[in-house]
């Protein structure tokens, strides 16, 4: 397909020529060829009158914690009420063979086959936080193509994994009931940031879903006040909520989406969802930026020429890292 091909499978196709558009597109934006990556900026700028329309939902928690049978049993619901799901699943990648199993699709057996929902997985090559370094791109994909809820589910690494809370509208965060203290449930990262806390699999164990629930609501409590500002309390702005589900019964399900949906009429009316948005679009253009000048900076062919000579004097103990780095900036500035 060409990006054209492309552009029109994805905004007027019929479902079968819509996904392959949404594919293609997708492969094209994380491809890492200098002529993929102009094609691929023609594409997204031609896209984006077409997007900003769903709501953008993150899924964070820890491996284990379910969030792909969570993601399945929302997905059916919310296909059920009548909404369009695509959901961008990101498996980690290995760091030593680089490779992907991109197997998240698998637990979603039943989501898969619904023509209303949209599943891609990609890998993280290394990406910190969480997410892939095209996953906010991939989200404009899917809002052109007319989805009504796009699901980021993170990788799944733990207290500093809250890249995703940069790129979506509402940040839920799965915990097991027996996730630990009252001390882990207040430490800071990625819990100040969550605007929903789910605790999953509550049949196993329901006294204890019971006082994991009890105790990471008076932490988000204790964090509103000495933490994120857009927690504060006061009536205006939106009070984090701790709430029980089993994903596997499909419990629960109901109520998480009714808190969702009393978060987004909250946000859209006090302007704080318009606001998050302009603040990630920026984050995202310095993102870019940053990788940009870093691309920049590996291609100088003074930079190129320095570098094998100066990675073994490191090596070799004979000069100190921050030295050798600081020799190949100035290198590039000359």
């Amino acid at each position: 397909m060409t990006p054209e091909q492309m552009l029109d499978g994805i905004l007027r196709g019929n479902p079968a020529v819509q996904r392959r558009a949404m594919a293609k597109a997708i492969t094209l934006l994380e491809s890492s060829r200098a002529d993929h990556r102009e094609q691929a900026d023609g594409l997204l700028t031609a896209l984006l009158p077409h997007t900003g329309k769903a709501f953008r939902l993150g899924i964070s928690g820890v491996p284990g914690v379910g969030k792909s049978t969570f993601i399945e049993a929302l997905g059916l619901y919310l296909i059920e009420k009548g909404l369009r799901v695509a959901v961008l699943a990101i498996d980690p990648s290995s760091t030593v063979s680089g490779g992907s199993i991109l197997g998240d699709k698998t637990r979603m057996e039943q989501l898969s086959m619904r023509l209303e929902a949209y599943i891609r997985p990609s890998p993280s090559s290394g990406t910190l936080g969480g997410v892939a370094e095209k996953t906010r791109e991939a989200m404009l994909v899917c809002e052109a193509a007319g989805y009504d809820v796009v699901i980021v589910e993170t990788v799944g690494v733990g207290q500093s994994e809250i890249a995703v809370h940069g790129m979506t509208d509402m940040f839920c965060v799965l915990q097991l009931p027996n996730a630990g203290d009252d001390l882990q449930a207040i430490k800071k990262g990625v819990m100040e940031l969550a605007d929903l806390v789910v605790i999953n699999k509550a049949d196993i164990d329901p006294h204890a879903a019971t006082r994991a629930q009890a105790q990471i609501t008076s932490s988000l409590r204790l964090l509103g006040m000495h933490g994120n500002p857009d927690h504060a309390n006061t009536g205006a702005l939106w009070q984090p909520r701790v709430l029980q589900i089993s994903a596997l019964l499909g419990q629960g399900v109901e109520g998480f989406w009714a808190a969702v949906s009393s978060f987004r009429e909250l946000q859209t009316a006090n302007g704080r969802l318009a606001l998050r948005r302009e603040k990630q679009a920026l984050a995202w253009m310095w993102e870019r930026i940053d990788f940009g000048l870093k691309q920049a900076f590996r291609q100088h062919p003074q930079v190129k020429a320095m570098l094998p000579v100066l990675q073994d004097a490191v090596a070799a103990g004979r000069i100190a890292a921050s030295t050798a780095a600081r020799n190949l900036l100035l290198a590039q500035m000359q």
